[in-house]
């Protein structure tokens, strides 16, 4: 019999070990348990399994793909030499395999990729795989009991290729990454707030820096609750231990504020301002760059919906860049007839314009910028330095899940930003992939993307409007990837917008783990790159999209 407190560092054996020791009792949260490995270990996780002999990981290899560059920025774009795929070779794809995993309805989370191994959360098992990337099948297996929303971060820390991920109740794992044994696991919460990791973990040097969203954002659509308490913050944390460096707080906390609501429940603030998105680290200035989401209740900040610059070392704010002031948003504004905790002043804009992605800091013609999207269709370029706006373009007029939802990418002279406007707004709605020159913010080129039910209406809720580009686009060499929440997956030519590939991910896969697969609406952080492969995520069951539970690998057809 063992325990484990998950709030404590403690030891994890991973499931391959489990083959090879004959039984494991797998501890949950909290419980002693004693059992067998037939007991503990699903099926489908044994039948996900490489044979005994083809478990061990390489990674002698660089990175071929990490949602964080290894500088700590988020360009979202390989060249060739490290994706191990040409344009030409991204223009001729095939389905190498499918895996799926039950009990799944989104697949959110993007991979790391180091030479034949794709370390995979599947979030809402909880689950980390260390996938053989030529057949699918699983090296390792981490089962962290909890679900998880981060993607993962990777560095050789003393040695050892290490994984650092986060879960949904603010605490960090780092994992061995030959083996999925967990190095240690630490809080890392803010003092006295709570909050979700939804953005990735970001290793820098000895430190890890943590992006922390909390709001009240979905909590205030209950009447009773005392609207709102929470917020955004920032913990770094030392690569080694877990051990707390320094942490920020976009806010201060909440207190009463004075309102009442009509059901006559008092009201808190300022809250909100959670930092959904993945930090930016400049080592060169000494900086780490975050992007904020709205306000949840009154008084509003002037840190929200907002890019802001954090000192390396201390956490200390250096500026703040706010795009939308008095963005006053939560889940009671989310109807026809705002709830008691919706309280609209002659200020307030209540859109929900989020930054839903990180800020990507790109440098061309021998000048920087730090380029965000936002929410609100809004395309920010700043000056590092300072904060201040160099350059802004906007298309439609964004949405509450629409406009830019999760992010750009870049290839240094374009910047990529996907629009995810839904369909049946007139000529305000413009779903699609638009293009612009970094150096001077001037349009490339556009895909306005149309909708396609026909044989499809079927498996896509919403057919007619639910077709626009949501997820985070991916630059490989002189190619864009990105993909609509109807399941299509879109591979154009990042000089001329022409589409070189297309494929419908809305269909039943055999998978090589016997798992019953199906694909859905592609949204988040799913598509990824490396070691000659494509990754796509399919499936994004949340806000009344279309869910799935298949990782598909594709290589260039022979």
């Amino acid at each position: 019999m063992f325990s484990f407190d998950p709030y404590r560092s403690f030891l994890k054996i991973p499931l391959w070990l489990t083959a090879l020791l004959g039984g494991l009792a797998l501890a949950q949260p909290g419980l002693a348990q004693e059992a067998s490995a037939e007991d503990e270990i699903e099926p489908w996780v044994t039948a996900t399994m490489c044979a005994a002999g083809d478990r061990s990981v390489d990674l002698s290899q660089a990175p071929s793909f990490t949602f964080t560059d290894s500088d700590g920025n988020n360009t979202r774009h390989l060249d060739a030499e490290q994706a191990g795929l040409t344009t030409a070779d991204l223009a001729n794809l095939e389905l190498a395999w499918a895996v799926a995993f039950p009990q799944t309805s989104g697949m959110r989370a993007a991979p790391v990729i180091i030479g034949s191994t794709v370390f995979y959360a599947a979030t809402d098992s909880g689950r980390v795989f260390a996938l053989d990337t030529d057949s699918g099948c699983a090296k390792w297996v981490f089962e962290s009991g909890t679900r998880l929303r981060s993607s993962m971060a990777y560095d050789v820390v003393d040695g050892q290729g290490t994984l650092v991920f986060g879960d949904m109740g603010g605490m960090v794992y780092a994992l061995n990454a030959e083996n999925g044994e967990a190095r240690w696991i630490a809080s890392g919460q803010a003092s006295d707030n709570q909050a979700m990791i939804t953005g990735t973990p970001v290793i820098h040097e000895d430190k890890i820096i943590v992006p922390l969203s909390g709001s009240g954002v979905v909590t205030g659509g209950n009447p009773r609750y005392e609207c709102c308490e929470n917020h955004g913050a920032v913990t770094a944390l030392d690569v080694r231990s877990g051990e707390k460096l320094w942490e920020y707080h976009t806010m201060p906390a909440a207190d009463y504020n004075g309102m009442t609501s009509s059901t006559g429940v008092k009201q808190k603030g300022p809250s909100g301002a959670p930092i959904w998105t993945t930090p930016t680290v400049d080592g060169a200035r000494g900086q780490v760059y975050v992007t904020t989401g709205e306000n949840t209740s009154h008084p509003t900040t002037n840190t929200s919906d907002a890019i802001i610059a954090l000192d390396l070392e201390t956490g200390e704010e250096k500026w703040v860049f706010q795009a939308l002031a008095n963005d006053m948003w939560n889940f009671a504004c989310n109807a026809r007839q705002p709830g008691p905790n919706c309280i609209i002043l002659d200020d307030t804009n209540s859109v929900d314009y989020d930054f839903g992605g990180p800020a990507i800091l790109v440098e061309t013609d021998g000048r920087e910028f730090l380029i965000a999207g936002q929410k609100s269709g809004d395309l920010w370029a700043l000056d590092p330095d300072t904060g201040q706006l160099v350059w802004n373009q906007r298309i439609g007029e964004g949405t509450a899940l629409g406009g830019n939802h999760w992010g750009i990418s870049t290839d240094t002279e374009r910047a990529f930003m996907t629009i995810n406007d839904p369909g049946g707004m007139g000529g305000v709605s413009r779903p699609g992939l638009y293009t612009y020159f970094v150096g001077t913010g001037e349009p490339s080129w556009y895909y306005e993307v149309e909708s396609d039910c026909e044989g499809r209406s079927d498996r896509l809720r919403r057919c007619e409007g639910l077709y626009g580009f949501s997820a985070t686009p991916l630059s490989v060499d002189g190619a864009v990837i990105t993909a609509g929440l109807d399941g299509r997956l879109f591979v154009f030519d990042a000089d001329s917008g022409e589409v070189l590939f297309q494929y419908d991910t809305v269909v039943d896969f055999e998978t090589v783990n016997g798992v019953e697969g199906y694909g859905g609406s592609i949204d988040s952080h799913s598509i990824a790159a490396g070691s000659g492969m494509v990754f796509v995520g399919s499936g994004y069951g949340q806000f009344s999209q279309v869910a799935g539970n298949v990782l598909l690998a594709f290589k260039p057809a022979q």
